[in-house]
Parts: C-alpha cells; sequence; structure tokens
C-alpha cells in the first residue's frame, strides 16, 4: 500500500516525499509539472529511491486519476496540486476556480470508487483572510481576500461536507510561510518567474538574478515598521504532513491545524537574517505599501502539538542558511 503525493514535484510536495520515504512509507507522487520541473523528480528519487512510483497526469483528467488508483495500491493521499500565485488569480480567477476545486472534487470521487478513505489536504493560513488579533487559532474567522484564497477556503468546505456523509477522514493543515530547502541543497523553491514570496525574492537577489528587493511599507504597527509573517521550514512542514497521516488512524471527521512556529518575524528580520547565511548585504530599498498586505499574520501552534504530536524544530537561521545552500547550488533553479 502506499501514499499518493498530488503535486509531488512542488516545492512542499517534494520535500513531503522525502519526508514520507525516511518515515518508511511507499510514496507514489502524481504531477502535471504546470508549476514544476520534472527534475524535481530526479532529485527526490537521488534522496529517496530510483524506483519511486512516479506519474505524470492532470487530476482534471478524471480518466488519468481512475487510472492511476487502478494501477497502484493507494490507501492514503495528501494533496498538494493547485494552481498557487495570488496576484496570478486575481487575473485568472476562473482558472484558478476550474483548477484547484476541480482537482479536488475528482481526486476525492476517486478516492471513494476505491475505498481510499484517508487524506490529507494542504490547505493555507490564507482561509483567515485579515486577521482580527493574533497568534491565529482555528477558531477563528474565515474567508479570504483572493480568488485563490477562496479556492483553499472552498476546497474545506467541500472536504468537511463529503467527510460528514462517508468514511472519509480528512485533517485540514493550514500552514504559515514555508521557506528553506533540503539540507543537501538538492530540493528547493524555484518558482516561475519573478518570485511572488519575499525569501525566494530575497535569495535571487542574493545570487544576482534580480537587482534589489522592495519592502513594501516601514509604517506597520510592528517594531520595526515591516510587516510580520510566521515563516515556517519547509522541512518542519513536510514532517507535519507525516505527523497529520499519522494522526488519521485515530481521527474522525475533518478538523483544521495550523502549521507553524507560532513566531512572527517581519520582512526587516528576514532580510537580516538572510544577510548573514549570505555573508553580504541584501541590496533593498522601502517603497510604500501594498494594496491589500496584511499587517501582521502568525500561529497559534498549540493544535498541531496536542492533535499531531508534532511542533518545529528549526529557526529562522536554519531557514535562511538552508534557503541559499540550495540557491547557491542552483543558480537558476532545477534550470541551472
Amino acid at each position: 500500500m502506499a501514499v499518493l503525493v498530488t503535486g509531488g514535484a512542488g516545492y512542499i510536495g517534494s520535500h513531503t516525499a522525502v519526508a514520507l520515504h525516511d518515515a518508511g512509507y511507499k510514496v507514489v507522487i502524481v504531477d502535471n509539472f504546470v508549476n514544476s520541473s520534472p527534475k524535481a523528480i530526479e532529485a527526490v528519487r537521488a534522496l529517496t529511491s530510483p524506483g519511486l512510483a512516479f506519474v505524470e497526469a492532470d487530476l482534471l483528467d478524471s480518466g488519468a486519476v481512475r487510472q492511476l488508483f487502478a494501477q497502484h495500491q493507494i490507501d492514503e493521499v495528501i494533496h498538494f496540486a493547485a494552481h498557487k500565485a495570488v496576484g496570478e488569480s486575481a487575473d485568472q480567477p476562473l482558472r484558478y476556480y476550474r483548477n484547484n476545486l476541480g482537482s479536488t472534487l475528482g481526486l476525492v470521487e476517486a478516492m471513494a470508487e476505491h475505498g481510499v478513505t484517508k487524506l490529507v489536504f494542504s490547505s493555507s493560513c490564507t482561509v483567515y483572510g485579515q486577521p482580527a488579533t493574533v497568534p491565529v487559532t482555528e477558531a477563528a474567522p474565515t474567508g479570504a481576500e483572493s480568488p485563490y484564497g477562496w479556492t483553499k477556503y472552498m476546497s474545506e468546505q467541500i472536504l468537511r461536507d463529503a467527510a460528514a456523509v462517508s468514511d472519509l477522514d480528512v485533517v485540514l493543515l493550514r500552514y504559515f510561510n514555508p521557506v528553506g530547502a533540503h539540507e543537501s541543497g538538492t530540493i528547493g523553491e524555484d518558482p516561475n518567474g519573478i518570485p511572488n514570496n519575499l525569501v525566494p525574492y530575497v535569495m535571487q537577489v542574493a545570487i544576482g538574478r534580480l537587482e534589489k528587493l522592495r519592502v513594501f511599507g516601514d509604517d506597520y504597527d510592528t517594531p520595526d515598521g515591516t510587516a510580520i509573517r510566521d515563516y515556517i521550514h519547509v522541512v518542519d512542514l513536510a514532517e507535519g504532513h507525516v505527523a497529520a497521516l499519522a494522526a488519521l488512524a485515530s481521527m474522525d471527521g475533518c478538523p483544521a491545524v495550523n502549521l507553524g512556529t507560532g513566531v512572527g518575524s517581519t520582512v526587516l528580520d528576514v532580510v537580516n537574517a538572510a544577510a548573514d547565511a549570505v555573508g553580504s548585504p541584501i541590496p533593498h530599498e522601502i517603497v510604500e505599501r501594498r494594496l491589500g498586505d496584511i499587517e501582521k499574520i502568525y500561529a497559534d501552534a498549540a493544535l498541531a502539538r496536542d492533535l499531531l504530536g508534532w511542533e518545529t524544530r528549526r529557526d529562522l537561521t536554519e531557514m535562511m542558511r538552508d534557503h541559499w545552500n540550495w540557491q547557491r547550488k542552483n543558480p537558476q533553479g532545477f534550470a541551472t
């Protein structure tokens, strides 16, 4: 029997595939390479097993999904596959709704047909929108600020409704800001085009691919005036998925669980930690606030500790060190 990892060639999916293998699971990856590279599969196999199973398929192709379940003895699923750029989702909302909701629906239908009842879903702290208070608990009001965020919100509701009338057991993992890379430096974040997220942008400045970082606003109500986020090492995050999968064996229903450090870091905290890792300053300038940005958000991670027996082990220094190790070894990402 095996764990199916959808979107397993992506940033978080590839690290989770390695963590699952290290924990003794048999892994099957499915990906269509829309947001990832075939070289990621090669890198994952180099870290795990040359025979690790991979299927190239689109989850919107119901025939391919059913064939995948028929050919492999899948008994658990971790579902990452989705379009994920907030800005792009605002420009292409229908594409995001069709892909992210359609892939989830098709996957759950195929699971039901093949008697697979255990699912870990990749959700996001975007479902909290603009939080009224921090740290954010799972009981906080939910909503969204973008079509991408709404696809996560709606997918959570789809899975709750499905779990309520079937044997489906789901855990909804709402994670915060994944950064870092595997300590080998052979897998890491490889965004298409100009990065949308802070740390890959900082690292591309450090490696010389981008000229300088723009810091959007220094007049927030935070220690240094820049926005606060909860950054989590991608390997800690991957291990959180392994813990969630193990917990599903004794879990009913469809709980939502935050995966974060519980610690907020400002943009300048990240820039300074990155400079320490790189060994030189990160060129940056302060510009006006960006419309729609949240002032501060970080997790209350107590439920993950209590329900999953999981908590983070790596700090911001390690996150920047490992992310830089990936970037310097792969200046152009997987295209290097």
